[in-house]
Order: structure tokens, then C-alpha cells, then sequence
């Protein structure tokens, strides 16, 4: 909420500078953004008159200007497009200087020597969102009440200080600039002014004569507050308005556009304003949309209603969509004459769905859906009409059309001066809690230890005895409360879950790996990227209902494409040698009206300082730092993702450790060349993706002592040939299998293709270890073993010593 301070000074006397104002008021609990000045570091800027104008004869969209600045009269070349003799503009003259450190100097464009610049909104230090219609795109054409060559900054009042009010939800009284002054009041202890809101009244005609209400969903439309004002006409806004609306974050349209705004960031309170002659019958309906009718808004989109958004309709169809934005067959034109205004009252939720639904956010739905006090429509309509009258827009009707079926009498609230202390800390008197309340316009009846308060009515926050704890709080000083630790014995306890995952972090961040972080919400094309089936699970998306994006519309089914994506950017970025590790949730849809499937997953990418084995053994070392041993590795050649050759699916043995009962818990690999390439990545990709969360549920990190070997060990390095066909797992588990209680443990060593392998052949080089645990080993009981697991291998693969 951008707050201009002199507009605030319009309801309260702040005796402080902007920088106290600032402090003072975020120590009260409203939260300052940002602090931002106008118009003291431009200089030598002045009004000026455009007397004529001319085509520059070397140029086609350059104009040569003659400006009287006051004391002379310059010639300016321009490129505006909407400079025109006889209108005011700001003028830098030469050695003048505009926000930025720009300094004007004079000089020749196209042969033409140019004594200065006609300046625009932005290059005096407005955003081009709030340029006035008029001036949006070209210099500022000023209203014409300014005294040629004043001082423009003095002349248009640009020194001002805005302060950005961050408002909290609960807060909707605050989206207003008497919201704030209420708040400023009741910090410096100031009386806070209201605006005027009697209009005189120079029509013959009232309110009735041109409008009837009638409200057929009272649920959803608390009140309906009309006015009307006729004679209008259509045009530019008085300077001071048009200045506010700026500084407030508004662009400026016209008098009757403008002043609605104005009174909404005035009073919070949303405004319309309808052409009268477009309401067909002298009547206004509120009621529900025909489910599938259409409607053109004011943006001219025509949009498609449902039976459960409240429209606004005249005797034969509806003029606005209530709370978000009007129609545009009701929109204020050049040659409207009388006006029809609205100040009414919406359901919050009725309102935040219709937005929503529609895709339209809008100032006055905004505020709807926060909630905005239906005391507030008579005095908001009244204001409008103060306003027409005071600018000269045209002459009020008398009198009010107000159907208000919703009225509720304010409520008071019993609040125990003991229980705010305590709650606080503190030792707050009962007169002086009440003298804090009732500076926020509070109504206290004092009785024994207790306050009853009734809230002003636009308070709709506080409707319990503790909401006054923070009012009371706040009033004190929330720098003045002792800080004082929590009473409770709390017993802080890691989930065993956390705390196996901070493990596995620690173990990947000490094997050189950098951890990532990405959104859970994802494109779906990622799915294809990736290169999964048709029929893949994972392409069985939770779609999000109202996304950001196309991009941003499903939640993840796997982490690969995440890290796929930092991996590329990484790469065109130049980065060598990139490892990187994600721990995150993947969800997958468990059907309609279920919450999805949520798992714990771990992903490892990385390229140029890896191969296959350099992967397997991050792994393992993950697996194995968890108490997890005998993982088995099998070739996996359909996945789509990875390298049909280089690619291993990973498996956890079962309970009774046989392949009937493992358990599948990841892929890793090579990335295939044709993901890769989907991903721009000109190097070797290497991945990984693994069930993290079942593999926590295996972890077992009890450390159990064993003895050091008494009897030394005898090892046996044996290389077998074999085809291409026959995987290092599956030798390894016969070997696991046939050593028995004798065999400590097998370790591949080398793998080899070369010249003396035969073609389709590879040889695999084990190193056995055997040993008892109460004995010495004699030869015969080793090779008697050993020969056992070269007759398995033998009889299952084929495979056979390799002679050297």
C-alpha cells in the first residue's frame, strides 16, 4: 500500500520526519517496505507553454518546438508524438537535472540546436504505470492551471516522501490511506480528520428518480448503496487528485474515473460508476449468473460465467461482474451526462472465487476478498458525490438508494486486564490499556478489571478476546516487551527420518558433491524429454487446477528432469566438472479426490569426472554408510532415460536375501544420447534416482563390535573369460552363493577387452578372500573351495579361467 505522506497529513498532524514516521510506525506492527522520495534531486525545471510547432525538415518524427518558459521563449526538438500547440509542459532547461544524475545541456539534433527538453512522466521519476492517460506516450501535458515558467517541482508539489505499507491479510482496513491515518493517529497520539463527505445538492432530481436496487442473494451482497449525479462532464482531473492518484501507484483517466478511484484508496471501499442511460428499466438486480452466460468486461474479453458468480444486471442483462469488474456495455464515455454511482458490499469467498475462476485480478477484488466493512458503502457514495460537486464534474441528486438487508449491530468484547498482561508480560493499568484501545477508535465501557470494547466497524479482525492482545501490544511498544524464553518443557526430538537424511547429505557432500535444490512443481514435457514409456506411471501427472504456467503446472513424479535442467545450465555456463546430488519428493497420483502418493527420493547427476563405476560407487558408498550391504546391480536395457549399455538397475535383497524377495530401489547410468541431447548438454551425462525413503526404512546404523581376525587369510586372484552377456552381478552372487562360511569376501578388480579377448569376450579379474574364524586355513581346504565357485561359475555362465 504506497502511502503519500501528504495525503496522509490530510486526516492527522504527524509531527516527525519521514524516517521517524517509518520507525515509529513499523515498532507498532505496520511493516514499512520501502522508503522512497520525489523531486529534490531535479533541478531547473519549469512550466512551459508549446506556441508552435513544426515538422523538422530532416527528420520524420522530430519535431522543432517554440516554448515560452517565462522569461523567453525557447526553441526545444522533441520526438513526442503528442506535443501540440498550447499545452503545458515540464521544460529542462540547459544545466538542468532530473532524477538519476541525468543532466540536460543543450545541443543540435538533425542541424537544429535544441535549448532544452520537453520531459514525460518517467524522466522526472514517475513509472510509466501511472503516466496519466493523457501523457502516456509522449511528454507530460499538464493541466492547464499553472503559471508559465514557475518552478515545476514547487509549481506541481514533487516533493514528496511514499511510504510502502506491506498489509497482512488480516489487515483489509489498511489498504486505505484513513486506514493509515487511523494508525498514524493512534501511534503519535494525533486526532484524526475525516474527509467531507456533504455534497451540495443542485439537482432537482433524487437518487430514486433514476435507480431501484434490489438484492435477490443477500448472502452475497450485503448492501447496495446507490447515488447519482447528473450534468456530468467528462474530463481532466483537478492537478492535486491527479498528483495523489500518481503517488498512490494510479494512473489518472478522468474526473469521474479518477475520483472513484480516489475515494477507494481513500476509504478502501471499492467504487463503480455506470452510464445511467445503459441500465436498462431504471433498475439494478443483484443475483446469480446463468450458468454458461457470457459477459464482456471492461478489458473487452468476453468471458463465460457459472451459476455461483454474482452479477450486477440491470431489467435486461448484467452490467457488471460484482466485486471484480464492470461490464463494458456500461462503461463511462465521453458523452455520459448522468451517472449512476455504486458503493456495495460483497461476500469475500463469492468474490475470491469468481476472481479466481476468471482469471481477473483487479484492485476491487483485491479488497473484497479481504473483507471490507458494509458501514463503509453510504459513506464512500457520499464521498464520490462530495467530490463531482467539489471538482465541477457535474450536480449531485439528492438522497440515497440504499437496500442494506445485511445490517449487523457491532458487537463489544469482554477483555480481562489480567489476561492481556499475562499474555504480554506485562503490567499495563486498566485506564491506561483502555486509553490505547479507544486512540484506535475503539468504544471501552471500564468496569472492575475487565474492558468491554466494541471495535469500529471496519476492525472486522477483532472478534475475540486475544486479537486485543496484539492492539494492545503494539500500542505499547514492541520493543518495550522483555524478551522471556518459552515456559514448557519441550523434549526436541529428530525424526529418525531427518535425521538419515542429514547422513546421506553428509556422505554425498564428503564424496565431493554439491547439493540442489528444485521446485516440486514442474512441466510435464519433462516426462518426454526424459524419454519415458507411454505407459509409465510417472506420466500419470497431479495436475494443479490454477497453475502459473504451462511450466510450472504438474507436480514431479521424479527429480531426474530437475537435475537435468541444473546440469544444462551448469554446462552453457562453462562449469567443469559438475557433480550435484537432490534429496526430494516425488508425488504420484493415487486417483481422483486422493491425496498423491508422496516419496522421498535422491537424485546424483554429473558430468566430466565420472564413468559407470564412479557412479556405482557413490552408491554403494550412500548404501553402505547407511548399513545397508549386498546391494545387486543388474544391466537394465528398457528404460528410455539411460544408455541401454550402461545402465544398471539397483536391487536390495529381501528378508530371506533370495532374488525372489529383493527389492527394486533405483536406476543409474549413462544418460542417453537422445535425452541428452533434448537437454542441450554437450557431454557425458551420468545419473542416478533412488527410493530414498525405502531405503531409509532399511537403514540400520547400529554399530556392533567384532574382534580382529585371529588366523591370518589367504587370498586367491582369479580371471575368467567370459561372453559380453554374462554381468559381473550375476558372477558375483554365484560366488557369494558357493564360497560358504570360508569366503570373507570377492572384489572385482579389472575388467579387461584387448587384444588377446576374443571378440563378444571379456575378462573379469576377482580377488577371493578366505578365512576361519578358529583355524588356519591349509591349502587343501582352500582349493577345495576355490574349485567349487570355478565349477559353479562354470556351469552357470559358461565362463572359464583365462590363460595367461
Amino acid at each position: 500500500m504506497l502511502v503519500p505522506l501528504s495525503w496522509l497529513r490530510q486526516y492527522t498532524d504527524i509531527d516527525a520526519d519521514a524516517e521517524t514516521f517509518a520507525e515509529r510506525m513499523i515498532l507498532s506492527g505496520s511493516n514499512v517496505e520501502t522508503v522512497r522520495t520525489f523531486g529534490k534531486d531535479i533541478k531547473g525545471v519549469v512550466i512551459g507553454r508549446v506556441l508552435s510547432v513544426e515538422r523538422h525538415e530532416n527528420s520524420d518524427h522530430l519535431f522543432i518546438c517554440r516554448v515560452d518558459v517565462g522569461a523567453d521563449t525557447r526553441t526545444i526538438v522533441t520526438g513526442a508524438p503528442n506535443v501540440s500547440p498550447g499545452i503545458l509542459v515540464p521544460v529542462a532547461l540547459h544545466g538542468s537535472e532530473l532524477p538519476g544524475g541525468i543532466r540536460i545541456k543543450k545541443g543540435k539534433l538533425r542541424g537544429v540546436m535544441s535549448e532544452g527538453m520537453i520531459c514525460s512522466p518517467e524522466e522526472l521519476g514517475f513509472d510509466d504505470k501511472v503516466t496519466p492517460i493523457s501523457s502516456k506516450d509522449g511528454i507530460w501535458i499538464l493541466p492547464d492551471e499553472f503559471e508559465v515558467g514557475a518552478d515545476a517541482p514547487t509549481a506541481m508539489c514533487l516533493d514528496e516522501t511514499v511510504v510502502d505499507f506491506e498489509i497482512t491479510p488480516n489487515r483489509p482496513d489498511c489498504l486505505s490511506i484513513l486506514g493509515m491515518a487511523r494508525e498514524a493517529a493512534a501511534v503519535f497520539g494525533a486526532p484524526l480528520r475525516y474527509p467531507n463527505t456533504d455534497a451540495p445538492i443542485a439537482s432537482q432530481h433524487t437518487a430514486a428518480d433514476f435507480i431501484r436496487v434490489e438484492i435477490r442473494r443477500p448472502d452475497l451482497c450485503g448492501r447496495y448503496a446507490a447515488r447519482a449525479a447528473e450534468d456530468i462532464v467528462i474530463g481532466e482531473s483537478p492537478w492535486w487528485l491527479q498528483r495523489r492518484l500518481m503517488f498512490a501507484g494510479m494512473r489518472p483517466i478522468n474526473n469521474i474515473v479518477d475520483i472513484t478511484n480516489y475515494v477507494m484508496l481513500e476509504y478502501g471501499h471499492p467504487i463503480h460508476a455506470f452510464d445511467i442511460r445503459t441500465i436498462a428499466g431504471g433498475v439494478i438486480i443483484v443475483d446469480t449468473a446463468k450458468d454458461g452466460e457470457t459477459f464482456t468486461t471492461l478489458d473487452n474479453v468476453t468471458r463465460t460465467l457459472r451459476g455461483d458468480m454474482l452479477l450486477i444486471n440491470d431489467g435486461e442483462k448484467g452490467v457488471a461482474i460484482a466485486g471484480v469488474m464492470g461490464g463494458l456495455n456500461s462503461e463511462i464515455e465521453a458523452d455520459t451526462r448522468t451517472i449512476l454511482v455504486e458503493a456495495a458490499n460483497f461476500n469475500p469467498s463469492g468474490v475470491r472465487l469468481t476472481s479466481k475462476a476468471l482469471g481477473i485480478r483487479s484492485e476491487a477484488s483485491s479488497r473484497f476478498e479481504k473483507g471490507v466493512s458494509a458501514e463503509l458503502s453510504g459513506a464512500a457514495a457520499d464521498r464520490v458525490c462530495a467530490l463531482i460537486a467539489e471538482t465541477g464534474a457535474g450536480r449531485v441528486a439528492a438522497g440515497i438508494v440504499d437496500n442494506y438487508p445485511g445490517k449487523a449491530e457491532r458487537a463489544s468484547i469482554r477483555v480481562r486486564v489480567d489476561r492481556m498482561n499475562a499474555l504480554l508480560g506485562t503490567t499495563i493499568g486498566a485506564d491506561e490499556m483502555a486509553n490505547m484501545l479507544e486512540r484506535l477508535e475503539m468504544d471501552v465501557a471500564r468496569e472492575p478489571g475487565i474492558l468491554r470494547v466494541t471495535p469500529p466497524h471496519v476492525r472486522i479482525d477483532l472478534t475475540e478476546e486475544v486479537d486485543f492482545s496484539e492492539e494492545i501490544g503494539r500500542m505499547y511498544g514492541y520493543d518495550r516487551l522483555d524478551a522471556t524464553l518459552h515456559r514448557d518443557n519441550v523434549e526436541v526430538v529428530v525424526p529418525r527420518s531427518l535425521s538419515l537424511r542429514e547422513t546421506v547429505r553428509g556422505t554425498l557432500t564428503a564424496m565431493g558433491l554439491s547439493e540442489i535444490q528444485t521446485y516440486s512443481f514442474v512441466s510435464p514435457e519433462g516426462a518426454d524429454r526424459i524419454g519415458l514409456p507411454a505407459d509409465s506411471p510417472a506420466r500419470d501427472f497431479v495436475r494443479l487446477r490454477n497453475p502459473l504456467g504451462e511450466e510450472n503446472s504438474v507436480m514431479r513424479t521424479a527429480l531426474l528432469p530437475n537435475m537435468l535442467e541444473i546440469l544444462k545450465g551448469n554446462f552453457n555456463r562453462s562449469n567443469a566438472n559438475v557433480k550435484l546430488f537432490e534429496i526430494g519428493n516425488t508425488f504420484l497420483n493415487a486417483g481422483a479426490g486422493t491425496l498423491p502418493t508422496e516419496r522421498l527420493s535422491l537424485s546424483v547427476g554429473a558430468y566430466g569426472v565420472w564413468g559407470f563405476f564412479e557412479l556405482k560407487g557413490v552408491v554403494e558408498g550412500v548404501l553402505r554408510r547407511l548399513g545397508i550391504e549386498g546391494a545387486i546391480f543388474e544391466s537394465a536395457a528398457d528404460t528410455g532415460t539411460y544408455h541401454p549399455g550402461r545402465c544398471a538397475r539397483v536391487f536390495l535383497p529381501g528378508s530371506d536375501e533370495v532374488a525372489a524377495d529383493r527389492r527394486a530401489i533405483g536406476l543409474l547410468g549413462e544418460i542417453h544420447p537422445d535425452v541428452r541431447a533434448a537437454y542441450d548438454i554437450g557431454a557425458d551425462v551420468w545419473g542416478a534416482e533412488i527410493d530414498l525413503e525405502y531405503v531409509i526404512g532399511r537403514a540400520d546404523l547400529t554399530r556392533r563390535y567384532e574382534p580382529l581376525d585371529r588366523y591370518p587369510a589367504v587370498t586367491r586372484d582369479v580371471s575368467l573369460l567370459t561372453t559380453e552377456d554374462v554381468t559381473v552381478g550375476a558372477v558375483t552372487e554365484i560366488i557369494a552363493q558357493t564360497g560358504g562360511k570360508l569366503l570373507e569376501r570377492a572384489e572385482l578388480f579389472d575388467v579387461y577387452r584387448g587384444k588377446q579377448i576374443p571378440d563378444g569376450m571379456k575378462s573379469l579379474s576377482f580377488s577371493l578372500t578366505y578365512r576361519a574364524p578358529d583355524r588356519t586355513l591349509t591349502d587343501e581346504e582352500v582349493a577345495k573351495t576355490h574349485e567349487k565357485i570355478l565349477k559353479a561359475i562354470e556351469e552357470n555362465t559358461g565362463a572359464g579361467l583365462r590363460e595367461v
